[in-house]
C-alpha cells in the first residue's frame, strides 16, 4: 500500500459500480487537509493536498446541495479562526470576510448584567442548511456557540438564543470544563423535512432540540445516563460525543455518549440505552458513530477504552469497529484488516464516515494520521494511507 499515491488495493468484496459515481474523502488535521479522490470501485485513489499546510482543521466539509462548495474550519498561526471557502473542490480557497465571533456582550444586557464577554477559540463544527436553502451553513464552535451564514460561508454571526442565554452559558461551563481541549457545540442537525427543526449537542452541556428555527432550544435528556453522584436532570453534566440522524428515516436518531450509546424514535423523547450489549471488556464509550444511508437499523461504532482513568485508546491495542443490524440490540465485532495488536489509537467524533455506494464504503482516520477503507460494510479493512497528521475528521462523499 502507498501513501500520497495513486492506490491499487485487493478486493475484499462486491465493489460500486461506474455509473455510482466517485468518492471524494475530505480528511482534515492538525496540520491541513488532504482530499482523496476514488474511483467507482473505490480501488484507485488519488490525492490532492496538502491544503493549509500547518494549519489546524477541525471540520472539511463539501456542501450536497452544489457538489463543488467547500468549507474548511481553520485555525491558523496569524489569522487565528476563522473559514476558507472554495467553490471549485479545492483548486481555490478565499477566507471568510466575517468568521464566526461571539458578540461583544449580550444583546439587550445593561452594563451591569452583561454575561461574560468570549472569544472564538475554533470553529468545530459545520453543517450545511436545508436543501430548499442552498446558502444557508451552520457552525459550532470553542468555546461554545451557535453560528449561521446566509451567503454560501462568506460571512457569520451569532444565531439563535443559545449563546448569550443564562441557561445555556451555565450548563455550557467553561473553557477548563467539557474536552480536554476546550468545551465544543457540535452535531448540528437539520431535519431534512423542515429546516426549522435543529438538533445540537454540547460537550458538555447536552443535546437540544428546536421546532421553531432557533427561536428556542429545549433540552432532550430524558432517561440519558451521567457520571456517578451528578444530578441526570442537569444539562451541565450531560457529555454527548457524537449525534446522528437515521438519512433513512429521520425520526430516528443516534448518540454515542461520555456514558453509553443510545437510540431515540422520535415522538418520543425517551432514549433507550443499546450499548449494553457490546462485550464488557470493550465496553460502549467512544466517539465516532456512523449510519447506514439507508437501513435505519445499521450503524458502526469505534469503541475506546473508558476505564477509570479514561486512555480514550483502543481497548487492549486492538482496534475494532462494532456493527449493529437490528437497531442496537446485538453489535458484532468488524476487524479484519486491522491491526491485532499494540496499535494504541484514537478516532475522533469526526473521523469516522460512510458513503453511499452499495455495498457501504467506512473510513476512519487515526489520532496516529493513518486512513483506513472498507468497501464492504466494514467486513475487511485497507490502510490507504500513513504518515498523516493526527487527523481530525473525515467526511465521505460522492461526486458526479
Amino acid at each position: 500500500m502507498a501513501e500520497n499515491t495513486n492506490t491499487q488495493h485487493a478486493d475484499h468484496g462486491a465493489a460500486g459500480t461506474a455509473e455510482q459515481g466517485q468518492v471524494l474523502l475530505l480528511v482534515a488535521t492538525r496540520k491541513g487537509a488532504w482530499l482523496y479522490h476514488g474511483d467507482a470501485a473505490r480501488e484507485n485513489w488519488r490525492v490532492d493536498g496538502p491544503h493549509f499546510l500547518g494549519h489546524i482543521i477541525s471540520h472539511l466539509v463539501l456542501d450536497p446541495r452544489d457538489g463543488q462548495t467547500l468549507l474548511a474550519a481553520a485555525k491558523t498561526g496569524h489569522l487565528g479562526p476563522t473559514i476558507f471557502r472554495s467553490t471549485d473542490l479545492g483548486r481555490s480557497w478565499s477566507e471568510a470576510k466575517r468568521p464566526p465571533a461571539f458578540a461583544a456582550r449580550s444583546e439587550g444586557a445593561t452594563a451591569g448584567s452583561a454575561l461574560p464577554g468570549r472569544t472564538v477559540d475554533h470553529t468545530f463544527w459545520l453543517t450545511p442548511g436545508n436543501a430548499r436553502q442552498p446558502d444557508v451553513w451552520y457552525a459550532g464552535t470553542s468555546p461554545q456557540g451557535l453560528f449561521r451564514s446566509d451567503d454560501g460561508g462568506v460571512s457569520w454571526a451569532p444565531f439563535s438564543c443559545i449563546n448569550d442565554d443564562p441557561h445555556y452559558r451555565q450548563w455550557m461551563g467553561s473553557v477548563q470544563d467539557g474536552t480536554p481541549d476546550g468545551p465544543k457545540l457540535h452535531s448540528i442537525i437539520v431535519d431534512p423535512r423542515n429546516a426549522d427543526h435543529l438538533y445540537l449537542a454540547m460537550s458538555g452541556g447536552g443535546v437540544h432540540e428546536s421546532s421553531d428555527g432557533g427561536e428556542s432550544f429545549k433540552p432532550l435528556l430524558d432517561q440519558l445516563d451521567v457520571v456517578g453522584g451528578f444530578d441526570r436532570a442537569d444539562p451541565t453534566f450531560h457529555d454527548p460525543h457524537c449525534v446522528r440522524l437515521c438519512p433513512s428515516n429521520p425520526d430516528r436518531l443516534y448518540q454515542q455518549n461520555h456514558c453509553g450509546i443510545y437510540r431515540l424514535d422520535r415522538p418520543s423523547e425517551q432514549w433507550l440505552n443499546i450499548g449494553k450489549s457490546l462485550p464488557a471488556e470493550v465496553g460502549d464509550v467512544g466517539f465516532p458513530l456512523v449510519l447506514h444511508p439507508r437501513d435505519a437499523e445499521t450503524a458502526w461504532v469505534f469503541p475506546m477504552d473508558g476505564t477509570s482513568v479514561w486512555p480514550r485508546t483502543s481497548p487492549d491495542g486492538k482496534p475494532a469497529v462494532y456493527a449493529t443490524g437490528d437497531g442496537g440490540q446485538s453489535w458484532q465485532r468488524r476487524d479484519a484488516g486491522l491491526p491485532t495488536s499494540q496499535a494504541w489509537w484514537t478516532v475522533k467524533r469526526q473521523a469516522m464516515s460512510a458513503d453511499p455506494l452499495q455495498p457501504v464504503g467506512l473510513y476512519f482516520g487515526t489520532t496516529s494520521g493513518e486512513l483506513w477503507m472498507s468497501r464492504d460494510e466494514g467486513l475487511h479493512w485497507q490502510c490507504i494511507a500513513r504518515h498523516l497528521p493526527e487527523i481530525y475528521a473525515v467526511e465521505a462523499a460522492l461526486l458526479a
